[in-house]
């Protein structure tokens, strides 16, 4: 709830964009909306159960390495695209990553690689020519279109 809270709170001086009906703030603020809502639901169902809790436990899935590894597989993968968006570009950043994620997660290379470059053009297409979002090209800059 804190942090749905704290989204709010940055996106409420977002400016709007003069034509659209819709800003900037409004994907954000929908997330922070639902981040508030299931907040405050864990927080009524822990209060209605009175079942005493322990603030912190490890889920099972943190004994697996497997698991462990699709982990850090996703944590690295942000690094990378951070890094490596702007030279290589979206569509190629995309599909490595993609391609990383289902290796991790033992997903055979054929369907690997056909799923994660129709996602990485069904995700470009949905931003870059239905949102406007301006994703990088990178090495594929002379064949923008």
């Amino acid at each position: 709830m804190a942090l749905g809270a704290l989204v709010l709170f940055a996106i409420k001086d977002f400016p709007n964009i003069p034509g659209q009906p819709v800003g900037p703030a409004l994907f954000p603020g929908l997330i922070a909306v639902g981040l508030c809502i299931t907040g405050g639901l864990m927080v009524f169902k822990g209060l209605r159960s009175r079942e005493p809790s322990a603030w912190f436990a490890w889920e099972d899935w943190v004994h697996s390495p497997r698991h462990i590894v699709a982990l850090c597989v996703l944590l690295a993968s942000v690094v990378f695209y951070i890094v490596a968006a702007n030279d290589l570009g979206f569509l190629i950043t995309g599909f490595l990553m993609l391609v990383a994620f289902f290796k991790a997660l033992d997903v055979k290379w054929g369907r690997a690689l056909l799923v994660a470059f129709i996602a990485t053009w069904v995700v470009h297409f949905a931003f870059y020519k239905l949102l406007r979002v301006p994703l990088p090209w990178g090495i594929l800059t002379p064949w923008a279109w």
